[in-house]
């Protein structure tokens, strides 16, 4: 039972291999571990702090019209 199954996954891939795309594989943080949300609130509060002595957002925002055009958005 498991051949059929494998021959269509195989298929499905080639496929997509002739459409010209390639399989990518993609490690992501698993947000079940303990302790995830506690790092990411942490994390999060970094960037806020670090942009908020930096201005680095304020600089983007306001430099934003010159890089892109209103099509962009």
């Amino acid at each position: 039972m498991a051949e059929p199954t494998r021959s269509r996954v195989r298929q499905h891939r080639e496929q997509l291999r002739a459409q010209g795309l390639r399989p990518v594989q993609i490690w992501v943080p698993d947000t079940r571990v303990p302790g995830f949300k506690e790092t990411a609130r942490r994390q999060c509060l970094a960037i806020n702090e670090a942009d908020r002595r930096d201005g680095t957002m304020e600089f983007l925002e306001s430099i934003q019209d010159d890089l892109f055009d209103e099509t962009d958005r």
